[in-house]
């Protein structure tokens, strides 16, 4: 059994490791980064160790596995299924990222190219239907660059609310509603290209119609047959499974980086109530949130697990080639 006892942890499987610039909160590190005790994992003994594992990740927020020799979108599929965790695929999320599955449960990560900045988020918060928990894998670490930023979002609620209260308030009290147009074809070349027909899993317009209707979303037909969408107003603030408040949303991502040939950022996040939202507060929401984060610089094979409740993450431009692996999990909550 894998336990945590006055900062040190003992267990058959892993061994703790520190890392450089790692975090401490409330006396737990972040991320926790853990390698084989032995030669060889079995992926058997894992499931043997899940609920262990799984109370390490709600202390921690992110456990980063490295040494584990997993290399791979198969070994990858298989080490994710240990944990038994109910599966959420891709091609029934509301992402607008273009991926590509792999396997039925592991898809690449966001195939925008590698000069965008993927900036922090909470998967899918900007959509009523989001993953509790993330793996990624690298399967081909970066020559340059390309990590993953790592942002614990009760820590930062907590730094906005001295910082920014009325902000803050705000957030609370009105929530967010998202604005995006999507092609009516894949674009590459855009961190929010997917196409309305794959990110709605329909073929025809009455059944994105339809689906926008079931979700409470506006929407606009455009030239190019592109779609204007806007969510209903979703919470910008919510409780994690532990019960603590969280900053869970898409507010940064949204501000910072959803501009490509279709969209504006300046108009891609209003208030819920349609009122915008002070360019000032956003730029010094970001300037906290990347203040506070942990930058995961990957090495190949390494995995990691994320409590997407509590954890925002990002992607740090690079050179050369860089291939990043991911699999999500359901929220049943959510679902």
């Amino acid at each position: 059994m894998v336990i945590e006892q006055h900062g040190k942890l003992r267990m058959p499987l892993f061994t703790p490791q520190p890392i450089a610039l790692q975090q401490r909160h409330t006396d737990s590190a972040f991320p926790l980064v853990l390698t084989p005790a032995h030669e060889e994992i079995n992926f058997d003994e894992i499931a043997q160790e899940r609920e262990a594992l799984m109370a390490l990740l709600a202390l921690h927020g992110a456990i980063v596995f490295r040494g584990c020799g997993v290399s791979g979108d198969q070994r990858f599929d298989r080490f994710v299924a240990s944990f038994g965790l109910e599966n959420f695929p891709y091609d029934e999320s509301l992402s607008n990222a273009v991926r590509r599955n792999r396997t039925p449960r592991v898809f690449t990560a966001n195939e925008a190219p590698c000069d965008v900045e993927i900036f922090l988020h909470h998967e899918m918060a900007q959509t009523p239907l989001f993953p509790r928990y993330l793996f990624f894998c690298c399967e081909q670490a970066a020559k340059v660059g390309g990590a993953t930023p790592l942002c614990r979002s009760d820590v930062l609620l907590q730094r906005l609310q001295a910082r920014l209260p009325r902000f803050i308030e705000r957030c609370r009290q009105q929530g967010a509603c998202y604005s995006l147009v999507m092609p009516a074809a894949a674009d590459q070349a855009s961190g929010q290209g997917r196409s309305w027909r794959d990110t709605l899993g329909v073929e025809s317009r009455e059944a994105a119609e339809a689906r926008l209707a079931s979700l409470d979303y506006q929407w606009q037909w455009l030239p190019e047959e592109c779609l204007a969408v806007t969510t209903p107003a979703l919470p910008l603030i919510r409780h994690a499974s532990t019960g603590q408040e969280v900053f869970f949303n898409q507010l940064i991502a949204a501000f910072c980086g959803w501009q490509d040939q279709r969209n504006e950022q300046s108009r891609s996040v209003t208030y819920g109530d349609g009122s915008p939202i002070d360019e000032e507060d956003l730029k010094a929401a970001t300037e906290i949130a990347y203040e506070l984060s942990f930058d995961l610089n990957w090495q190949t094979g390494d995995v990691a697990l994320i409590d997407n409740d509590r954890v925002m993450h990002g992607r740090r431009p690079f050179q050369g080639r860089r291939s990043v692996l991911a699999s999500l999990c359901a929220n049943p909550a959510s679902r």
